[in-house]
């Protein structure tokens, strides 16, 4: 829901913040390596039962994960390249995440429930999954009940409350599987769409004539235009 009802305002009011960033010599690079740095930090202090500290480093995990983009437009140098690493880091940074949470209550309580915050990472790469691939068949996937955003507000109430972590997984495993329903049919509705109708053979062929025409007159008053000046 984030990602498209709300990141374009975000966004705008994240741009004089990126400008004053970009002063410093900061590139977005830097701040999606360093958002990467606090995952791996978070993640670890969530399997080692340090819920508390998990939510705060995940917090510093968000902040930079928010202001790459500004960034990145403030100075100019938004870029393919730049998408890619910071698409790429967000993967490796919600695999983190749930795999702390997962080792964490490998511990604590044994058993299956481990596989639950794993349930939900799978339905994550689902979701990421269906947008990329519908944004290169030129289809649009965003919306859900659970993107990303949400995700990470989800998780870090059940850090905060550990005693409703579990209870919040199943909640975010629900949504999730929502979501990645929701994008498939979204999508697989405008695939269905019928495509224009052909354009006819002989109105294709009138039109190539009359460009070949255009171009011929073109040519013959460039040869008059330089007989003249000779």
């Amino acid at each position: 829901m984030f990602d498209k009802n709300l990141r374009v305002h975000v966004e705008k009011r994240l741009r004089p913040i990126g400008v004053n960033i970009t002063r410093t010599g900061l590139s977005a690079d830097h701040l999606t390596a360093l958002g990467v740095v606090m995952a791996v930090a978070a993640s670890v202090a969530i399997a080692n039962g340090a819920l508390r500290g998990g939510l705060l480093l995940l917090v510093l995990t968000s902040v930079p994960d928010v202001l790459d983009g500004a960034v990145a437009k403030a100075s100019g140098t938004a870029s393919p390249r730049g998408a890619f690493f910071d698409s790429v880091a967000d993967r490796f940074t919600d695999a983190l995440l749930l795999g702390g949470v997962g080792w964490y209550l490998a511990s604590e309580h044994g058993g299956h429930i481990a596989v639950l915050p794993l349930a939900v990472l799978g339905f994550s790469m689902l979701i990421s999954y269906e947008r990329a691939k519908a944004e290169s068949l030129g289809y649009d996937a965003r919306g859900g009940l659970m993107e990303r955003a949400e995700r990470l507000l989800a998780l870090g109430f059940g850090l905060l409350f550990d005693s409703l972590l579990i209870p919040v997984l199943w909640v975010m495993l629900v949504l999730t599987a929502i979501t990645a329903a929701q994008r498939f049919v979204n999508v697989w509705r405008q695939a269905s769409a019928p495509l224009p109708a052909a354009v006819p053979a002989s109105v294709r062929w009138k039109a190539r004539r009359a460009a070949r025409t255009t171009e011929r007159v073109k040519a013959r008053r460039e040869r008059w235009a330089t007989r003249t000046r000779k």
